[in-house]
């Protein structure tokens, strides 16, 4: 299934900056600036709370129903394969943060490879807050690989 309406949403997903979830994912990731764990510091350098990591977007993946936007784009998850990943960011999270991620297709095509066709899926998010302003975004690169 090739030509997936381009900047069709996928789906929505929103969730909270949670002080729980930022210390775990400082700990996870060995993060030891005291900006992602101690709100006086993080105040102290002109931020509203204690910041999350930079990896702390992932944490939208736990509220997106996986199947459905695969079934959606016509993709047999048993040959999909992740191309890349990339994030930008506009400012930090901080907690307290609402954040509404919606993710769109912005690319859809074919590309010939030594067992066939791979179809190459680009999906981008951009996360928003509560005030509407873009605090990141991520691209998704996503490999369909030939059937055999």
């Amino acid at each position: 299934m090739q030509g997936v309406v381009l900047e069709r949403v996928v789906d929505v997903v929103s969730f909270e900056v949670e002080r729980g979830k930022v210390r775990e994912f400082a700990r996870a990731t060995f993060a030891e600036d005291p900006v992602y764990t101690d709100r006086e510091v993080a105040v102290a350098r002109g931020h509203a709370d204690v910041v999350a990591t930079p990896t702390y977007v992932v944490v939208s993946l736990h509220y997106r129903d996986q199947r459905e936007w695969v079934a959606q784009l016509g993709l047999d998850i048993g040959r999909v394969v992740v191309g890349s990943v990339r994030w930008t960011y506009r400012r930090p999270m901080v907690v307290g943060d609402m954040i509404v991620g919606t993710r769109r297709v912005v690319k859809d095509e074919r590309k010939p490879g030594s067992g066939g066709d791979l179809r190459v899926l680009t999906l981008e998010t951009d996360f928003v807050d509560a005030t509407g302003q873009i605090v990141a975004t991520e691209e998704d690169v996503v490999i369909e690989r030939p059937s055999t």
